[in-house]
């Protein structure tokens, strides 16, 4: 993939967006031009979770756009991308997190509980547990980072727990003509009480105990 692919991938990508907000029509002739090529789309997908995290968009499109793109078989794309673009705000936390925690009371306060919550959950069960909350996928990335979880479980917690979204978000983008009728909500909303539910029971005892301050949730390390 030379320099052109993927500045012309990052250009489409801006293009996508765009054409996004200002209608779902547009981003739908966007999308089919897109999808002529499968190359050309895997490189704006590509480009697309790069650029993600710094505009704050939904990860959860990008599954949409894979299922739109690759049909069914987008799944194992969008899992990989959503895991991807979960990296840099992850990464940014845990390389400053001792800083930040130096000039700000909040943040320690954060890391203190976040590294309890790890040590009693494992980082795995924590990620992936708070992956599945209605919780906006950044922010948790971000509170990962800051609470030390170490890379391995980050990385396989976020793509167990962005798994469901993955695949509702798919659903969507295989149905072409929700698209084009302005039906963007990307999932149903019995998925978030059902995944929150799920969530909250993988997470409320580690979380009770880490709100306690419970000595004996501190024996692992955070990073497990």
């Amino acid at each position: 993939m030379n320099r052109r692919h993927v500045l012309g991938g990052a250009i489409v990508a801006v293009a996508v967006l765009l054409a996004w907000i200002a209608s779902p029509a547009a981003a739908l002739a966007t999308l089919e031009w897109l999808a002529a090529d499968p190359l050309r789309f895997g490189v704006a997908l590509v480009a697309l979770a790069a650029i993600r995290p710094f505009l704050a968009w939904p990860t959860t499109l990008l599954a949409v756009a894979a299922g739109f793109g690759y049909g069914w078989a987008g799944i194992p794309i969008g899992v990989v991308l959503l895991t991807a673009t979960a990296v840099p705000p992850y990464w940014l936390a845990r390389a400053g997190r001792a800083r930040l925690a130096d000039d700000s009371r909040t943040i320690e306060r954060v890391s203190a509980a976040g590294g309890r919550l790890v040590a009693d959950a494992g980082g795995l069960r924590a990620v992936a547990g708070s992956r599945f909350l209605p919780v906006p996928a950044d922010a948790v990335s971000v509170t990962a980072g800051v609470s030390g979880v170490a890379p391995r479980p980050f990385l396989a917690g976020t793509a167990v727990g962005e798994f469901p979204w993955v695949v509702a978000g798919v659903a969507v983008g295989v149905s072409a003509d929700r698209l084009a009728s302005d039906e963007l909500s990307v999932v149903d909303p019995t998925l978030f009480v059902a995944l929150g539910v799920a969530g909250a029971l993988l997470l409320a005892r580690p979380l009770y105990r880490a709100w306690r301050g419970d000595p004996a949730a501190a024996n692992d390390a955070p990073g497990t």
